[in-house]
């Protein structure tokens, strides 16, 4: 049995130049609480410093990546290792996901791709036309990996806010692609890269990509500007285990890895579902709640909840405009509910003065915590009113049972 341990190697988060080419010195986040928290405090240190990263990384809960007896530790900024099953810290994986500048519809290649976590977080971004790959060295991480990608598609309050880009994930090692395999828009190597390394990695690249990888303890991102030209800018100091090297026996012929197929022909029923769905969350003036979360009374907590797009208080639905990637544009609203709009997110429901008595009643109660009802995912609703046979309606939601 492997003894599981919390290592903080990748995660000390020592920081080089930042965007301003200054140096910026600090070590790893606040532990949070919950998901939520562990996130607010990368937003306050700047790790996570864009909306699209931000709704990625609150979609999907860290610890549901866990082995359940290590739970507790998963909104600590710590990597955390368990046989050949890792995550790294989350300062380190909102780097990552900053520097990937991941945008609807590009393809995606994870090299080393662990349990997936990442990838997920990748697919909500890259929507329902997109590709995301993922190459892992070991079996027993991919059969885990497939495991928590099920468990999220089939139980996670924040699926249908996103069309989701599903990740493919083959066994390999990542240093034994196939020649012959197309190149991606943006590649990740979760794995320490040696030098002689470098030029394999770039050619994995299209032109205009963006390649992100541990170069000899630096986080780096590296552009491909021309066919042979490339950008590079170190991000922060990290330390990765190296890349496992291929291993052959004398005069044995190396097995190349070969990848998924890039652009696969969609059936005409997968792509009306994705144009169903895109048309019904127009109609509900979004994609659905944002998950509701717990407050501690705290002043400036307080405050940051009131702020459109943060945290959401008791019995008030807030959507926003980007939470699905790509154009969801809603030209049928109401003038009343155009009045009602704040910034990206629109407020529906009770009149404001009657919610802010609900909220005070439930603060009162219970003790400085606000304790919040389960959102209603109004796009489930329109689709179990769709007149359609009930296996069409499981197959629209992805035979989600909740």
């Amino acid at each position: 049995m492997f003894t599981s341990r919390i290592v903080a190697t990748s995660i000390e988060c020592l920081w080089g130049k930042t965007r301003s080419e200054s140096v910026r010195m600090g070590g790893a986040v606040s532990a949070g609480e919950d998901n939520d928290e562990l996130i607010d405090n990368l937003k306050e240190a700047q790790y996570i410093r864009s909306d699209l990263v931000e709704q990625a990384f609150r979609a999907i809960d860290r610890a549901d990546y866990y082995l359940e007896e290590f739970r507790d530790s998963a909104y600590k900024d710590l990597a955390w290792r368990h046989g050949n099953i890792h995550l790294s810290a989350p300062c380190i994986y909102s780097e990552v996901m900053e520097a990937l500048d991941l945008q609807p519809g590009l393809s995606f290649l994870n090299l080393g791709s662990g349990t997936g976590y990442l990838s997920t977080m990748v697919g909500l971004i890259l929507g329902p036309f997109g590709v995301n790959h993922g190459v892992e060295l070991h079996q027993d991480v991919i059969e885990y990996a497939y495991q928590k990608l099920e468990f999220f598609i089939k139980t996670s309050d924040s699926f249908d806010r996103f069309e989701f880009c599903e990740p493919c994930f083959v066994m390999g090692n990542c240093l034994e692609i196939a020649p012959e395999s197309g190149q991606y828009d943006r590649v990740y190597c979760g794995a320490g890269v040696q030098q002689e390394q470098e030029d394999y990695m770039k050619n994995l690249l299209k032109v205009e990509g963006i390649l992100v990888l541990p170069l000899e303890e630096k986080l780096t991102k590296i552009t491909r500007t021309g066919y042979n030209s490339w950008e590079t800018k170190n991000i922060i100091a990290v330390s990765f285990a190296p890349l496992v090297l291929p291993k052959h026996r004398d005069n044995s012929k190396p097995k190349a890895v070969p990848l998924p197929t890039m652009f696969e022909v969609r059936t005409l029923q997968d792509l009306a579902r994705i144009s169903i769905r895109l048309t019904l969350k127009k109609t509900v003036a979004g994609p659905g709640p944002l998950p509701r979360r717990r407050l501690a009374h705290n002043g400036e907590q307080l405050r940051r909840a009131q702020h459109c797009g943060s945290t959401l208080l008791s019995n008030r639905y807030v959507f926003m405009s980007r939470l699905i990637p790509g154009p969801m544009d809603d030209n049928n609203r109401s003038d009343t509910e155009e009045e009602e709009e704040e910034g990206n997110c629109r407020i529906l429901g009770e009149p404001e003065e009657e919610e802010e008595q609900e909220e005070e009643g439930e603060e009162s109660r219970e003790g400085g915590a606000l304790l919040h009802e389960a959102p209603v995912n109004l796009l489930r609703e329109r689709i179990l009113g769709l007149p359609l046979p009930e296996p069409l309606k499981m197959y629209m939601l992805h035979y989600r049972e909740k």
